[in-house]
């Protein structure tokens, strides 16, 4: 048995912000495409860039001892712990 290739279209609303259409606009123009065309090619053209960019290196943190806290700093105060590090600069 032989396969079937099938399209299947699919129905959405897309609400495109104004420099999106702007811009979609001029290519419509530009190319004498319908937008349902220009709009699924400038699709296309995105998700393939963004798929062959570059990936970049997992951005790591190396841990480092701080010492122990003072004593009567709390780091479950946040708002007490400013209070004792900024004293009256803080507000």
């Amino acid at each position: 048995m032989g396969s079937i290739m099938t399209s299947r279209i699919h129905r959405t609303t897309v609400t495109l912000d104004e420099d999106v259409a702007s811009r979609l606009r001029s290519e419509m123009h530009r190319s004498g495409k319908p937008f349902k065309q220009a709009l699924n090619e400038a699709l296309r053209r995105g998700l393939v860039a963004r798929d062959a960019a570059p990936r970049r290196p997992a951005f790591h943190v190396k841990a480092r001892d701080l010492g122990r806290l003072r004593t009567g700093v709390s780091l479950d105060d946040i708002g007490g712990l400013l209070d004792q590090l900024e004293g009256d600069r803080r507000r």
